[in-house]
């Protein structure tokens, strides 16, 4: 029994490590599947598998040179300002777990891969079962999976840190596996505007925040269209800037210019001898040119990952309908946020960023004033990717004003929250935290709510989540799976139109 279950561990470790958590061969082995369930010929097959495949290679080129041309900054102002201070990146809150599980709580890090496994396995009965807990789409991001199921470990050992390991192997994983079914599920609609029916939703670190801030900016937008304010909703795509101001109509071109303003002020606040100590900058480089070069750069990576997403996504959505008619019926694959960038306006993703790096920054200027115990050093990843999706649902729901303020409303709850709860667990000393926006809001709320209420809590905490979808059906219950089963039929339901 024991060599046949060593056997079965292998074959799930083999898969994970070189699959599941390897986006691209995971996205290109549900394209494989659904075609082969679609009896698409051979030559489509590999077809649609190497062009879903080399599409998402194509996106984390451009989602790893955007992280290479942000790293001077970041490492810069830790450095230059001797910050000696938290990471709110999930690599490095990964790494944080890795080191300080085993001498905070004496368990093993290994531990997240058959949490990874079993909390996997309950949203694909969740989505299978749709009929009843009314979720519709499956988490199929593998490298945010494993990022999340470090942080949750380490939030429920805090909790409960003298639980045997198969009782909180198995607690965790149903509320892991809940939230990653919930929390894509909340994605379904307002991916589903954006994209214009691509049939796919959001399967990140930023769920409830892209839920919350759609319906806030559309909300918003509407109250003030009650009082006549009909320019609020107006989106960043219907603005045609008149002389001049035109050629930020482009937005490559104004992408590089707002690059070049935002990241020269840093660049010279950091000033080129600091540059070519730390090796960014070779010793007699053009400073002008380097500012130049590191932003213009961030216009060709950002051009880069939209090629990548127009690359993959049509294979992905088509090949699905294969797995959702025979298995998953009226469901969608959950995928990487950095999709949506390539749909909306292209400048909503670069105006996002910028106002959530504002309130990131501004959110840790505050925290030096008031001397907090655990200085924040932002991360690129949830300073682009957080901030720059929802910038470009907030644009798409409610206009331009909200692609703007609802990122920078975000930048300031990432640092605020990831201070309070990394401090509060003691993930803080080990260097790092997960501090994307639902690791930042949503799970310091559960983890308050398990630490006081105990295993009251974890009920407490598993009954919002099943609760959630019920909500979101009974606010639509005639399109809420129509909107993924046929999403024409949706749009005349609700009436919505093309040009709207």
């Amino acid at each position: 029994m024991d060599a046949v279950l060593k056997f079965l561990m292998a074959i799930w470790t083999y898969f994970a490590q070189n699959i599941l958590q390897q986006p691209a061969f995971m996205i290109g082995l549900i394209v494989l599947v659904g075609y082969l369930l679609e009896k698409k010929k051979w030559y489509e097959v590999i077809s649609g598998f190497l062009k879903a495949t080399v599409g998402y290679f194509i996106l984390v080129a451009g989602s790893n040179g955007l992280v290479q041309s942000f790293r001077p900054i970041i490492v810069g102002l830790k450095d230059r300002f001797h910050l000696h201070a938290m990471v709110i990146d999930p690599y490095f809150g990964q790494n944080a777990v890795t080191v300080g599980i085993m001498k905070r709580f004496g368990r093993s890090f290994a531990d997240t891969m058959l949490l990874l496994l079993f909390a996997y396995i309950i949203n694909i009965l969740l989505v299978r079962f749709q009929k009843y807990t009314k979720l519709r789409s499956v988490f199929t991001t593998g490298n945010v999976q494993v990022q999340q199921a470090a942080t949750a470990f380490w939030l429920f050992l805090f909790c409960f840190p003298h639980m045997g390991r198969l009782p909180i192997l198995i607690v965790m994983s149903i509320v892991l596996g809940l939230y990653w079914a919930v929390g894509s599920n909340l994605t379904v609609g307002s991916t589903q505007e954006l994209t214009d029916g691509a049939d796919f939703a959001i399967a990140h670190q930023q769920m409830f925040g892209i839920f919350f801030f759609a319906k806030l900016s559309e909300w918003l937008s509407k109250r003030a269209a009650k009082k006549g304010k009909k320019v609020e909703n107006k989106r960043l795509e219907d603005i045609e800037l008149p002389g001049f101001l035109s050629m930020f109509n482009d937005n490559m071109v104004s992408t590089s210019i707002l690059m070049l303003f935002f990241f020269g002020i840093i660049l010279v606040v950091l000033g080129p001898t600091y540059l070519i100590h730390a090796g960014f900058m070779e010793k007699g480089q053009s400073f002008f040119f380097y500012i130049l070069q590191t932003s213009l750069m961030f216009a060709v990576y950002l051009a880069i990952l939209q090629l990548g997403v127009r690359t993959f996504v049509n294979e992905l959505t088509e090949s699905f309908t294969g797995i959702s008619d025979r298995w998953l019926p009226g469901s969608v694959p959950g995928i990487d946020v950095a999709a949506v960038l390539g749909f909306g306006s292209p400048n909503a993703a670069t105006i996002g960023f910028m106002f959530g790096a504002l309130g990131q920054f501004l959110m840790i200027g505050l925290l030096l004033i008031m001397h907090s115990p655990t200085i924040v050093v932002a991360g690129f990843i949830p300073l682009f990717f957080d901030n720059a999706a929802i910038g470009v649902y907030c644009n798409n729901r409610g206009g331009y004003k909200y692609a703007m303020i609802c990122p920078f409303i975000s930048g300031l709850v990432q640092v605020a929250g990831s201070a309070f709860i990394a401090t509060w667990v003691g993930m803080a000393s080990y260097g790092g935290y997960l501090g994307m926006f639902d690791w930042a809001t949503v799970w310091p709320f559960f983890t308050v709510i398990m630490k006081y209420l105990g295993y009251v809590g974890i009920a407490v905490v598993a009954l919002i989540l099943i609760i959630i979808p019920q909500l979101q059906y009974r606010a639509d219950p005639e399109g809420y799976f129509l909107v993924t089963k046929d999403y024409e039929a949706w749009k005349k339901l609700h009436g919505k139109s093309d040009a709207e």
